[in-house]
């Protein structure tokens, strides 16, 4: 990541000023024992990364499958083994 790296130490000392960063110049990276622990994005970002698009039927009817012919088949003469 390129974003600016903090020490957990220093995003709790200065907690307001990542959070101002973050939403001012983009994520943060926090970092604990050199390895990255979180990135702190401003709310609106995260909103717009995690926002649904469209609907488990949508994504069906877009598949590149859609009308190839794939067939496919179940016996429905008699209920399916289950292990239990």
């Amino acid at each position: 990541m390129n974003s600016p790296t903090w020490s957990v130490a220093e995003a709790k000392a200065k907690f307001s000023e990542v959070i101002d960063k973050a939403m001012s110049e983009g994520p943060q990276t926090v970092t604990r024992k050199g390895r990255t622990a979180v990135v702190i994005v401003d709310a609106k970002e995260w909103q717009r990364k995690t926002k649904r698009v469209g609907t488990l039927a949508d994504f069906f009817a877009d598949s590149p499958l859609r009308g190839s012919g794939l067939k496919l088949q179940r016996r429905r003469d008699r209920p399916r083994k289950i292990n239990l």
